[in-house]
Order: C-alpha cells, then sequence, then structure tokens
C-alpha cells in the first residue's frame, strides 16, 4: 500500500527520537480511556432515572460493571457523583490531550529542524563530483520547501496514531456495549473509507507533480534573481515574466488539485456517517434489542467515534500528498549512493619539502576527455610556482585536486611523504587559502567577510591584510567603513573591489599554501602592480601557486608549469621556457609584442 510506503519512508527520521511513538500511543490510549469511561458513565446516569433498567444492567458486562460502581449510592448522589466523575474524566481527558500537542509541537519542530540541518549538511559534505550534476534551483528547493514539507508529512503521521489510538480503545468500549451493533457500524465504516479511498487515490501522484512544480518555480526565481542584469540587458524582462507565471500558474494548480482531493473528505464523510447513525437508531429501536441508556450511549460514542475516522483518512491523504517530498528528501539523504571527500587520520603538521603529483589523471565524466592526463611533478615549499597554458588546458582543476574538492582518477597526490588521501582534511584545508577568479562575497559586512578568512583574526591583523590588498582607499569611502553591509554576493562592489576584499580574506588566514586562480583578473594596471609587490613580499617563505593568463604578472616565479590538453609539456623558470621557444615563449610575445618574434 502507499501509505505504508510512505511511513516507511518517515520512520528512519525517527531514529533519534525512538521513544516519540511509544509516548504518543500510550498517551493516546490514556486520553482516549478516559474520554471513553467518562462516556460510558452516561449509562448508570440515565438509569437513575429509570430504576425498573438496573435489573437489565447484569445481562451485559460493561453495563453492569458501570452499575456496580455507583449501584449502592442512593440515586439523589448518583445526580451529583456520576457527573462530577464525568467532568473529571473530560479534564484529565484534555489535560493529556494538550500535554499530547505540545509533545507533538516540540517533537515536530526539533525533527523539521534537525532534518534541515542533516541536509544542509549533507549539500557541505558530499563532493563536488555529485553536486556539479544537480540544478541548484532543485537543491534550493530541497532546503527551504520539500524539508517543510516532510515536516508536515511527519505531523500527520503522528495525527494518524492519535487516531488510530483513539479508534481502538472507542472500538472495544463500543463492542462491550454492543458487539452486534459494533459488527455492522464497523462494515459501514470500512465501506466509507474505502469508498474515500476511491475518491483521494490520486493524492501521491498530485504529490510527486508538486515536487516538479516547485522545483521549476525556484529554479525561476534563482535565475530571476542571479541573471537580473542579463534580463535587463537583453531587454527580457516581459519574457521572464511570462516564463515565471507560467510556473507559478502551474503550482497554484497543483495546489489546487490537492486542495479539491482533501476538502472532499469532510462533507463526504459527514453526509454518510450522518446517514450510518440515523439508519442505526431506527434499526435498533424498532428491533428492541438494547436498553436505552446503553442505546444512547453507544450513539453518542459513535458519535465522537466517527471525527477520529474522518481524520484518520484526512491524515491518510495529507501523508500521501507530501509523500513526493519525503522521498525527495530522504533519497537526498542516502549516503551510500553519492561520492565524498574521505577525510584521512594522520594529522598534517604542515609542509617541509613538497606536493607532488604522481601519475595524476583525472575525468570529471568518465565518456569525457580527460581534464588531466598522467601529470608527475613537485611544487616546491616555500616557493612560487605558476600553471600557465591555454584556456581548457586542465590548470582550474590541478587548483581542485590540491584543495581536494575531487579525488584523482588515478595516481595520488603527496606531501612530502604522505597521500593526501591520508591527512586529515580539515588540517589539510587549513593550511590552504585560495583566491580565485570567481569571486564569492557574503551578504555581511566588510570586517566579517575579510574575517572568514580567519575567524579570531583581531582588527590589526585585518586592517593589515586589507592593506597588503590595497583595499584601504575604497574602504574607507564605504558609508560606514568596515560595518558596511556589502549586499549578496557583494553586489553594491565593484569587480575590483570584490577582488580585493577576497585577497585581503585570504591574507589574514596566513596560510602556508596560498592559490591564487587569476586572483587580480578584474584589477586595473596600477592596483594589480600595487598587489603583486604585496603577494611578492608575502610570498616570501611560503609556497604560493599562481595561475595566470597575464604572463606578465608570474615573471618572478621559480617555475613555471605549462599544459596544454591535460598534459605537461614544459617545465621551468621564465628564462629557460623563453629559451626554448615552444608554445610558453609563443604566448608570452604574444602579450609583449615589443620582443622579437
Amino acid at each position: 500500500m502507499r501509505e505504508i510506503t510512505a511511513i516507511r519512508s518517515l520512520l528512519p527520521l525517527l531514529k533519534p527520537n525512538r521513544w516519540a511513538i511509544p509516548v504518543v500511543v500510550s498517551l493516546g490510549i490514556l486520553s482516549s480511556g478516559l474520554e471513553g469511561f467518562g462516556i460510558s458513565l452516561l449509562i448508570p446516569f440515565l438509569q437513575s432515572f429509570d430504576p425498573g433498567s438496573a435489573n437489565s444492567a447484569r445481562s451485559n458486562m460493561l453495563v453492569g460493571f458501570l452499575y456496580g460502581l455507583f449501584g449502592d449510592l442512593p440515586a439523589p448522589q448518583r445526580f451529583v457523583v456520576i457527573p462530577i466523575s464525568i467532568f473529571v474524566c473530560i479534564a484529565l481527558k484534555n489535560g493529556l490531550s494538550y500535554g499530547n500537542t505540545l509533545l507533538l509541537s516540540w517533537l515536530n519542530a526539533r525533527i523539521g529542524h534537525r532534518l534541515r540541518s542533516r541536509v544542509f549538511r549533507q549539500l557541505l559534505t558530499v563532493s563536488d563530483r555529485y553536486l556539479e550534476k544537480q540544478e541548484y534551483s532543485k537543491l534550493s528547493n530541497l532546503l527551504a520547501t520539500e524539508t517543510w514539507n516532510t515536516t508536515r508529512a511527519l505531523g500527520y503521521l503522528f495525527g494518524l496514531i492519535s487516531s488510530f489510538c483513539t479508534l481502538l480503545v472507542f472500538i472495544v468500549i463500543l463492542q462491550l456495549i454492543s458487539w452486534q451493533l459494533t459488527l455492522v457500524v464497523g462494515l459501514v465504516i470500512c465501506a466509507i473509507s474505502l469508498c474515500i479511498r476511491r475518491v483521494t487515490r490520486s493524492a501521491k501522484s498530485v504529490s510527486e507533480q508538486l515536487v516538479v512544480a516547485n522545483t521549476i518555480l525556484a529554479g525561476r526565481m534563482w535565475e530571476g534573481l542571479t541573471g537580473m542584469r542579463v534580463i535587463r540587458a537583453f531587454g527580457r524582462e516581459e519574457y521572464e515574466q511570462a516564463r515565471f507565471d507560467r510556473a507559478s500558474h502551474q503550482v497554484r494548480q497543483t495546489f489546487l488539485k490537492l486542495d479539491v482531493i482533501s476538502a472532499v473528505i469532510n462533507p463526504l464523510y459527514e453526509v454518510l456517517s450522518a446517514l450510518v447513525l440515523l439508519a442505526l437508531l431506527a434499526i435498533a429501536l424498532s428491533q428492541n434489542q438494547i436498553a436505552m441508556p446503553s442505546l444512547l450511549t453507544f450513539l453518542f460514542i459513535l458519535y465522537r467515534l466517527q471525527p477520529q475516522v474522518q481524520q484518520m483518512d484526512s491524515a491518510r491523504v495529507g501523508l500521501l500528498s507530501w509523500s513526493g517530498s519525503v522521498q525527495d528528501v530522504t533519497k537526498f539523504l542516502r549516503q551510500d549512493d553519492k561520492p565524498y571527500i574521505l577525510s584521512g587520520s594522520l594529522p598534517f603538521r604542515g609542509l617541509r619539502h613538497n606536493l607532488s603529483f604522481r601519475g595524476v589523471s583525472f575525468n570529471y565524466n568518465p565518456q569525457d576527455k580527460p581534464a588531466l592526463e598522467r601529470l608527475s611533478f613537485n611544487i616546491p615549499q616555500g616557493k612560487t610556482t605558476a600553471i600557465v597554458g591555454p584556456s581548457g588546458a586542465g590548470k582550474s582543476t590541478l587548483v581542485n585536486l590540491i584543495c581536494r574538492f575531487y579525488e584523482p582518477t588515478e595516481g595520488s597526490l603527496y606531501a612530502d611523504d604522505y597521500p593526501l588521501t591520508e591527512l586529515n582534511l580539515a588540517d589539510w584545508r587549513a593550511r590552504i587559502a585560495v583566491v580565485s577568479q570567481e569571486v564569492y562575497i557574503f551578504n555581511a559586512t566588510v570586517r566579517e567577510n575579510i574575517a572568514y578568512g580567519r575567524l579570531d583574526a583581531s582588527d590589526t591583523e585585518i586592517a593589515e591584510a586589507v592593506r597588503l590588498a590595497n583595499a584601504e582607499q575604497f574602504i574607507c569611502e564605504l558609508p560606514q567603513g568596515f560595518d558596511t553591509q556589502v549586499g549578496d554576493r557583494g553586489f553594491r562592489l565593484s569587480g575590483g573591489q570584490r577582488q580585493r576584499l577576497a585577497l585581503a580574506r585570504a591574507i589574514v588566514r596566513n596560510p602556508e599554501i596560498l592559490i591564487l586562480d587569476e586572483a587580480t583578473n578584474s584589477l586595473d594596471s596600477i592596483s594589480e602592480s600595487l598587489i603583486q609587490d604585496a603577494l611578492n613580499t608575502l610570498g616570501q617563505d611560503r609556497t604560493v601557486i599562481v595561475i595566470a593568463h597575464r604572463l606578465s604578472t608570474i615573471e618572478h616565479a621559480d617555475q613555471i608549469l605549462v599544459l596544454k590538453d591535460g598534459h605537461l609539456i614544459e617545465q621551468g623558470d621564465l628564462k629557460r621556457l623563453l629559451k626554448h621557444d615552444q608554445l610558453f615563449a609563443q604566448l608570452y610575445r604574444l602579450q609583449n609584442r615589443n620582443l622579437p618574434i
């Protein structure tokens, strides 16, 4: 059954709170038992008005037991004691129900928080190889919307359990009053539930449609916000508005389908239930098979039972409605079908000799041409190594492997004599700072963005990093200086300002290995010259890896690696490579046309 499948998907999410279901079941049975017992006390209360009916009490075990509780009391006292007992049962029942509601609210909030946290941790720990195949709008929708829907499904599950406990207790009481009538009622209620199940069986497929519609809408929102400049530059406002409206309309229509399915339960159940009650009353009175006090109590319990059956059907439909979200979330949280960058156990104390590539090859996709193929070279500690080559040569892939964003397809990287895979990942990355050509600035203050490189950095260290990054002047000109909010992705700053902020963030980290991937790409010539001087000073006794298209920025590198189509084709310092007069010399002369060709 689809309901069982949905419940099985939810149960693993309750593992840290295994006690929850037994407690909810216990409270549900206890509160339902109190309510059922309180209603059952109507039998001896009503019998007090007809002393002759006391003799018929002995023909039924439950009725006899209830009558025996108050049979020795005079009628005037019974008129007081029984209503007080009923009131006490109702008060205790509602107290337990209130406690159960608070428990479920607390539990739902706790599980929802933990679920969102687990999804975000999965995003942080899963390999880039997996993330690059996903749509970021889908991941955003999963984190923001589908986790919330999964929490709602958990709420329906708890509601289903509570209603089932009440149903179970009430059925026991009903069959103790009259098993014949209970059998008839049970068959009719089952028929009603089957009818409702047939009407609402499309809820699961609509739920899956809703996940798809939400993902498409999230994509439209994401692209609209991040691509606003391009949209306006090409005059595509109306085109994007139409795409957004279509996605939003689809979400609206899908939600409407779910609402139609859910809304049909209450009126359909009420009409059918009223028909059952009236038919049951007519049959019981015409056959005269049960005393009036017992019949009235039976009908009252049945009246209280029917909303629980109705709630069970509503909870079942709700569970199916969000089953698509549950499946998406639980599938994403699985760890056996995703690649991870695993940490080694050896602590990393620092690079002493060199970082070496030994027969390293790498494929982003098995069917594509290798991005790197059988590379072997050393990057000496405390020296500056430049990596150059045409676009697509594999330069940025080298950085990804050094940072362990990816693992080599073949071969290994070594820090001194230790494979990187055996080193503690946090220790290794703590010694590295990267400034890439795709600068990311957080929606925070200037100070917070710089301190992100080292969270415990002092104001003096931040100021020194800003000076070395040649960012003092523009920061002082900002409205609140270091406390200025720079906006989402730093949109309040120019490209060059963002690049200098990223440089300061890397400098304040004081890394052993500094990686500059087109780090001065967005700077003017004057700023680039100033920062190049600062980096030359900063690079003393530090391992610096520079990727650059502007070959003039790497003239003082201790060694230059030249890549082409994933192969290392040249290696040496500037003079040696120019003397060889191969690819590097050709590239160098193209950028320095005053040199003889």
